[in-house]
């Protein structure tokens, strides 16, 4: 079966599509990657988007009509990349969504406890335009039973990278950073994930603030600037970093309102200063967390540190890693090198997930998300 997996990040810089060839099931679950591809919104339409992420007050017109909107840009994209890779058609499409707000820790409303999550991208739409059946929204799934809804990656983290002798880290750098420790030998419920902080999304707001720029790009701004020590004190002293997982991050954590909280304590400084302490923050968020709930008492059980997600490609931020994870003898390296180009992991993760709801498997890691029991993801949309 050939799936084509579907991903837009709390970035929102664009569209990722990944066609995957799907083999067996269960413990003989496999795939290969057919070809992927990535399409950038249109500046208009990643306005809107980043103005209805966690919007106090939104237009529920509106809101309605960028969900149909955005199903036909994923659509169009889907058939844009089998153009480009020669592939007639496919069998199965996963899409992740647009995530416009992502609530995992229950909250008041209404004399209600409720966790709430919401991906914009209808998939009839998808459905509809490619003829093909579509499984769409997959976080709700998870957050019925008990989870944050979130990481959903780990699972093709355990299928692609599990290992005999080596333990791994995977480490993923998208708008947020998120990473799945796995134990060598390990079985799917001594998977570790969650949420370590800012990704990319701290630095690009930055980035676009005080230099009119999209993102960093190759981190060339903040390797002309120097990280402020008492601004990253104070930032890292935050009660996110501090809680165990599981745990979940979004915009609500680090989005606009915590744009202001971070140029404040940085100060009157440098422009590149600023970019250079938004970048270090997400090097040193990511080993922090590492050392605190992957590493404390399993000294030498990991050797491996794979870096997959648009942040591979800041030079500047992997250099921070590399010195951040020096002490703990961890040998970086991109999943591009095991077969896996960074940029299509997230994508390849929906399709994959979307072949487990199809076959009617469960698609969640409980010991990631938080959820008491694994469930099937997603719903399912008829062309």
């Amino acid at each position: 079966m050939i799936v084509a997996g579907v991903m837009s990040g709390t970035s929102a810089d664009g569209i990722n599509v990944a066609l995957v060839q799907m083999l067996g099931s269960g413990s003989s679950l496999r795939f290969q990657l057919l070809g992927h591809s990535e399409f950038a919104y249109p500046p208009k339409v990643r306005s809107v988007i980043m103005n209805s992420m966690n919007a106090g007050t939104a237009s529920v017109a509106d809101l309605s009509r960028l969900n149909f909107l955005l199903g036909e840009l994923f659509a169009e994209s889907v058939k844009k990349t089998l153009a480009e890779h020669r592939i007639k058609s496919v069998d199965l499409v996963g899409c992740h969504g647009q995530t416009l707000y992502h609530q995992g820790e229950p909250a008041e409303f209404l004399g209600r406890k409720i966790a709430c999550t919401w991906q914009a991208g209808e998939g009839s739409i998808i459905a509809a335009r490619l003829g093909t059946p579509v499984v769409s929204d997959f976080r709700p799934a998870d957050m019925a039973a008990g989870g944050k809804g979130a990481p959903l990656v780990p699972l093709l983290d355990y299928v692609l990278f599990k290992h005999g002798s080596r333990g791994r880290v995977l480490q993923n750098i998208g708008g947020i950073g998120n990473l799945t420790a796995i134990p060598a030998r390990a079985s799917l419920d001594q998977v570790l994930a969650f949420d370590t902080g800012p990704g990319n999304m701290v630095i690009d707001a930055a980035t676009e603030k005080l230099f009119g720029r999209r993102y960093d790009k190759d981190g060339a701004i903040a390797a002309r600037g120097t990280p402020i020590s008492r601004a990253l004190t104070n930032l890292l002293a935050a009660p996110f970093f501090k809680r165990k997982p599981p745990k979940t991050a979004g915009r609500e954590e680090f989005g606009r309102e915590y744009l202001t909280t971070f140029l404040s304590a940085c100060g009157r400084a440098r422009k590149e200063d600023v970019i250079a302490t938004a970048t270090a923050l997400t090097a040193q968020s990511i080993a922090l967390g590492l050392q605190k709930f992957v590493l404390t008492n399993s000294a030498g059980k990991y050797r491996d540190y794979l870096v997959a997600g648009g942040g591979a490609k800041n030079r500047t931020l992997l250099k921070m890693l590399r010195k951040e994870l020096q002490p703990h003898g961890l040998d970086i390296r991109l999943t591009d090198e095991l077969g896996l180009p960074a940029s299509a992991k997230e994508a390849v993760a929906f399709a994959l997930l979307a072949y487990q709801t199809w076959k009617r498997k469960p698609g969640n890691v409980p010991s990631a998300t938080g959820a008491d029991r694994p469930v099937i993801l997603g719903k399912i949309s008829y062309a």
